[in-house]
């Protein structure tokens, strides 16, 4: 497998992961039981057993140490969505944490 297509998959799959944040934020958003708490909430087990399925596959194909190392992309990806999302603020603490989590990756994929 390339490190392009590694790398690439491996963010993918964080994404997807980032998708079971949002959908639990979300879902914090309404009243316990509610239609839409429920459908959140659904929308969460559908995506982390989506996200089970992914990994796995990929865990065939790459070292856990490479895999592992990127789980911090889906912080980066719920640093991203949040604002456009739930009109969150962007702090210059959220910022420093995001630099400093691609700075490892990039440090980690260039030493590799």
């Amino acid at each position: 497998m390339s490190n392009l297509l590694k790398y690439g998959s491996l963010i993918g799959i964080n994404l997807v992961y980032a998708c079971v944040t949002l959908f639990t934020k979300s879902a914090s958003l309404y009243p316990f039981g509610s239609w839409q708490y429920v459908l959140n909430v659904c929308g969460a087990v559908a995506v982390l057993g989506l996200y089970a399925i992914l990994w796995q596959q990929i865990l065939k194909r790459i070292q856990l140490t490479d895999a592992y190392m990127f789980k911090g992309t889906s912080l980066i990806f719920v640093f991203l969505l949040s604002p456009l999302i739930f009109g969150e603020r962007i702090t210059t603490f959220n910022v420093i944490g995001a630099v400093i989590i691609v700075s490892g990756i990039v440090l980690y994929a260039k030493w590799k």
